[in-house]
């Protein structure tokens, strides 16, 4: 159904002032009743609030979606109005909402909101044809532009071009997938690519929908689910899964969407994934059906830590830069608050550091108990980053306070968020008409103090931990730390952005989240990119100097691998490694480990958790870091040309 079908002229208005995201709702619910769409408008008013309890409807770029599955929906449509002043709708991005299309879907029957939904992402995703729709003067200008859009999205509603785009086998897309990472930067889109390239090899038409760090490109549309074999959901975060119930779908890391397409699609076609059945929970919520408990901890963990790195990098980059313009010899034990500059960057810095903790925690918190879970996980890392006790609640003094610090903040976010699961669970039977207090009032009260509480309790033994594991690296002799370095640099390289590289990545990331962090947690950060920068770097030279082990299109990708491991982009190896692991891992983990060692021996220092070249200027021994990269990538080029045989000609 198209959404032209679904919008009536009196369930329009362009120019609207509201002030607030309460108003925004009553004005879209009163166009809504005006279309006579609805029975009983606080009953559907209800079920507008309790989706935007679950995580807001403000996708971001101005855009606003509230929708309801109701019993008060007399019929399907949808409600819209501009408002050119915006208004503050809690949007994703923290930007006001100002173009907003309200969804109303029958109780029973099929989920029209989803398809609803889908489309509207799909062409709202068009920053020109967003604007235009703002600028719009009538109503008939506004659903003409609607239909034109629709059109240019949706062709084979209009043509019969639909079938050039399908498979021959079978007039349509045999297969679907949707591909996640937790950046949603490189393994994303390699998913994506592997899975429709071997399709295609196989003589099969797949169609996979990307969940990017700019939003979900290419949507599976509600025909194309009905009609599929299956599903391929290669994901290491959550994505939308209401919408394939009944399906037979499988779910699965996107690595493996990666490196293993073809044993996927085969799985498909041969009906060997399970049918997939959702739980109830809100539609924009994967619940984790199906998938491993440590999966499952891996997932919530990085979301924490993408939402983390912005800070780690922000703060230890004005940091860093506040010794480089600091003069010591005016007062040594103020360095980096000697000179003004030094003392501005240096204040930024610290408060940007001071928040990657709580940050940490609230999107775990957050990532396993949706939008509730945010304030209860924050509230968990500040008590751990602060080293909070029983015994020093009544006299804080933060001099003598135990930070439990990375320790303490995993185990806040996650505690937080599974507190609030279960009060989830305790509070599903209040009456409806207390909907409303659950989100503002019932999860933030009981979650932040329960698990304050524990925090507290716990802060001294998780505190001692911490303490204990920063004294044992700061502690370790030179041979200890080298071979560290090489143990946490070879990791980075044996599988590319999975769980391995993941795990060293995340430990050198958390030494920086130690308060005065000093020499020895720097140089596990350095050892850690160095690591990662080697296996692009490798396979680029090898590709270079060792053409004849590459076919014509290896040799073209090798050349992008430079840019990627100048700037610690390891996954511009999984290609090569890939279709060629035995090959093309041993010498990217040895020259990797290499590279981890050298950056150890020679005392470099990161401050930062990324930037590979491009962070040059903050890091210990330059020079040195260099050379480490470039003999651990030299190491791994020379053993991968004696490993790789020249290719046969033809």
């Amino acid at each position: 159904m198209r959404i032209t079908e679904l919008l009536q002229d009196v369930t329009i208005d362009l120019g609207v002032k509201v002030s607030s995201k309460d108003e925004a709702i009553d004005y879209l619910i009163d166009l809504m009743t005006k279309g006579g769409n609805i029975t009983d408008r606080e009953e559907y008013k209800k079920g507008i609030l309790a989706r935007e309890a679950t995580g807001t409807t403000g996708i971001g770029g101005g855009i606003a979606i509230p929708h309801a599955k109701n019993k008060a929906v007399a019929k399907p449509g949808l409600a819209s109005m501009t408002v050119p002043d915006g208004v503050d709708y809690e949007a994703m991005d923290g930007e006001p909402s100002d173009v907003f299309f309200m969804i109303a879907a029958p109780a029973e029957g099929s989920d029209l909101h989803l398809e609803a939904l889908a489309r509207l992402s799909t062409i709202l995703m068009d920053p020109e044809f967003k604007a235009n729709l703002l600028n719009a003067k009538t109503k008939e200008e506004y659903l003409k532009l609607i239909d034109q859009k629709e059109s240019e999205k949706f062709p084979e509603e209009v043509s019969d071009n639909h079938e050039e785009a399908v498979s021959a086998k079978t007039g349509d897309y045999q297969i679907l997938a949707v591909t996640a990472c937790p950046t949603g930067i490189a393994h994303t889109f390699m998913a994506a690519e592997s899975l429709e390239n071997k399709a295609k090899e196989m003589g099969y038409a797949l169609k996979a929908e990307t969940n990017g760090s700019a939003g979900a490109k290419n949507i599976l549309t509600k025909e194309e689910i009905e009609r599929c074999e299956g599903i391929i959901v290669a994901a290491d975060k959550n994505v939308e899964m209401a919408r394939f119930e009944g399906k037979q779908v499988l779910q699965t890391k996107v690595s493996d969407g990666i490196n293993k397409p073809e044993e996927l699609i085969q799985a498909i076609l041969d009906h060997n994934a399970p049918t997939y059945h959702h739980s109830g929970a809100a539609e924009e919520e994967d619940t984790g059906e199906g998938e491993g408990i440590g999966r499952q901890i891996y997932k919530h963990l990085m979301n924490g830590v993408s939402h983390m790195l912005p800070f780690v990098v922000g703060g230890g980059i004005l940091i860093a830069l506040a010794y480089l313009f600091d003069d010591p010899a005016m007062n040594p034990a103020n360095f980096g608050k000697n000179t003004l500059l030094a003392a501005v960057l240096k204040t930024i810095g610290e408060q940007a550091f001071g928040f990657m903790l709580p940050i940490l925690a609230g999107f775990i918190s957050m990532s396993i108990a949706d939008r509730p879970g945010l304030a209860v996980g924050f509230v968990g890392g500040a008590l751990a980053n602060g080293g909070y006790t029983f015994s020093n609640v009544m006299s804080y003094d933060s001099s003598t306070a135990i930070s439990s610090g990375f320790i303490g903040a995993l185990l806040a976010g996650f505690l937080g968020g599974y507190i609030v699961v279960i009060l989830k669970k305790l509070f599903d039977k209040i009456p409806s008409a207390l909907e409303g207090l659950k989100p503002m009032l019932l999860f933030p009260v009981c979650g932040v103090l329960i698990t304050g509480v524990i925090m507290i309790a716990v802060n001294p033994a998780a505190g001692a931990v911490n303490a204990a594991l920063n004294h044992f690296l700061s502690s370790m002799g030179k041979t200890s730390s080298i071979l560290l370095g090489a143990i946490l640099g070879g990791m980075m390289s044996v599988d590319m952005g999975g769980p391995f590289n993941k795990a060293a990545y995340v430990f050198g990331t958390a030494q920086l989240t130690v308060l005065n962090a000093g020499s020895a947690q720097y140089a596990i950060m350095a050892a850690v990119m160095a690591g990662g920068m080697v296996p692009p770097l490798a396979i680029a030279l090898c590709t270079t100097f060792f053409k004849n082990r590459f076919t014509e299109s290896e040799r073209k990708s090798g050349i992008v691998n430079y840019i990627m491991g100048l700037s610690f982009n390891t996954e511009g190896a999984i290609p090569f490694a890939a279709g060629d692991p035995l090959h093309i891992l041993p010498p990217c983990i040895i020259g990797s480990a290499a590279a981890g060692a050298l950056s150890m021996a020679f005392e470099c220092g990161l401050p930062v958790p990324h930037g590979g070249i491009f962070v040059i200027g903050v890091i210990t021994n330059p020079l040195m870091y260099l050379v480490s990269v470039a003999v651990g990538a030299v190491i791994g080029m020379l053993i991968m040309s004696v490993m790789k045989r020249p290719l046969k000609k033809a």
